[in-house]
């Protein structure tokens, strides 16, 4: 499997378990237990420092400019931006 897909990959697993770890956080806070967030945090944890990683080696493979590092990196951060990372990488090869 080659870096550009397994960074589409990662993007969207990440994105996805940050979303759920949001929901987590909700119920969490309106009293409904915290097992969800001690269960979902580490996942999302590892998940999001191997996205990361796997975006940095992209980077270098593909001698992206730093701008498209960063918003690559930001869309980790915010929720959807894997879903986006995904998309805009979606029909390229290495």
């Amino acid at each position: 499997m080659n870096k550009l897909i397994t960074l589409r990959w990662l993007a969207v697993i990440e994105a996805t378990t940050f979303l759920a770890l949001l929901v987590a956080t909700y119920f969490k806070h309106s009293g409904h237990g915290e097992q969800g967030v001690s269960i979902l945090g580490p996942i999302h944890g590892i998940l999001f420092l191997a996205f990361c990683l796997s975006a940095i080696l992209c980077a270098q493979t593909h001698a992206w400019p730093a701008k498209t590092t960063v918003l690559v990196l930001i869309g980790g951060v915010i929720p959807f931006g894997g879903y986006f990372v995904d998309w805009h990488f979606r029909g390229q090869s290495e």
